[in-house]
């Protein structure tokens, strides 16, 4: 199931006649009972099996389970189909920045887009993406443009717009990956430390939609990517987080220092970015008091851009723990 050669298989899967239209959306997704914004953590210490080698088969279950609770039912098909809306094409956005140390595991890859093809999406309408083939491939994804398949490809094989879209303090050209060709995008990001704005994790993710992000590192990326998160279409169209936190690094990301390796074994989900950035920063600065390292706000580079999201000019969710219902299981 972790071979590109299976990645080939599971793509040219068939889909079911199954599907719901969705009710969520991108901003600070409410859990009504509690009225708060619900980030769902799952863990599994055994995700890992001798040499560190990533057990897929608890993989899948570990994304069962988070969903399921996230939902609230009892099945994860039906789990799905609550979330992703009928007949429509939908983007899976990972980040391969990391290569195979710290990016996107294919296991939970493989086993979202099994749950989706269960749900009722075709295969066809299953986009796997990021910011380039390279990236992707250094993941250990196949790159794949068959309709009748799964798709796996960057932005570099399907361009940019070329009017730029202006938002706030930004100005960029996104991908037309997100603007044409996805209809609602899960969020995949990876969970690492970064130099310059502490934690990289689900809005940091969305600098993979744009054709130069190094032009918005500036003063902790503030705030420069709450803005690009403000873009109406990445608004309205990214409206879910599945966040790999199996493996990380704790210092000197975003880049793979395998001094730096840590295995936190856990899936991060919610439908509030903002949210699930805040739990996911939160679950960082633990393991750095653990291992004697200074909180990031101490070595210049905190994650400002969670205030600003969150903000009334902004409110692309909520990063006050007194408004998230966290669920751990």
């Amino acid at each position: 199931m972790g071979s590109r050669r299976d990645f080939l298989k599971a793509a040219a899967t068939g889909a079911l006649a199954l599907g719901a239209q969705s009710k969520l959306g991108f901003a600070a997704v409410v859990d009504q009972q509690a009225g708060k914004s619900k980030v769902v953590v799952a863990r599994d210490a055994a995700l890992h099996g001798p040499g560190a080698r990533l057990d897929a088969k608890r993989a899948a279950d570990l994304l069962d389970r988070a969903i399921t609770a996230y939902t609230g039912r009892n099945h994860p098909v039906e789990a799905w189909k609550q979330i992703v809306p009928k007949a429509k094409v939908i983007g899976l956005k990972v980040n391969g920045v990391g290569n195979r140390g710290v990016s996107t595991h294919l296991e939970l890859v493989l086993a979202l887009c099994e749950r989706l093809q269960q749900a009722g999406v075709r295969a066809g309408d299953i986009l796997v993406w990021d910011r380039s083939n390279e990236a992707l491939e250094s993941a250990g994804f196949t790159i794949n443009t068959d309709p009748s398949r799964i798709r796996c490809y960057g932005n570099d094989t399907a361009g940019y717009e070329q009017l730029p879209t202006i938002q706030g303090s930004v100005k960029v050209n996104l991908t037309r990956i997100l603007t044409r060709e996805c209809d609602m995008v899960i969020n995949m990001p990876i969970l690492k430390d970064h130099d310059l704005v502490g934690v990289t994790f689900s809005l940091k993710n969305m600098y993979g939609v744009i054709e130069r992000p190094a032009e918005l590192h500036a003063n902790n990326c503030d705030p420069a990517l709450a803005d690009l998160c403000s873009i109406p279409v990445v608004r309205q169209k990214v409206r879910f987080t599945v966040g790999d936190a199996i493996s990380s690094v704790y210092e000197k990301g975003p880049v793979f220092h395998p001094e730096y390796l840590w295995h936190p074994n856990a899936l991060i989900v919610g439908a509030d970015p903002v949210a699930v950035d805040h739990t996911a920063a939160q679950m960082l600065a633990r393991k750095r008091a653990e291992v004697g390292l200074p909180p990031v706000e101490a070595v210049g580079r905190p994650a400002r851009y969670l205030v600003t999201a969150a903000d009334q000019a902004h409110r692309l969710g909520v990063n006050d723990p007194r408004r998230i219902n966290l669920l751990e299981v």
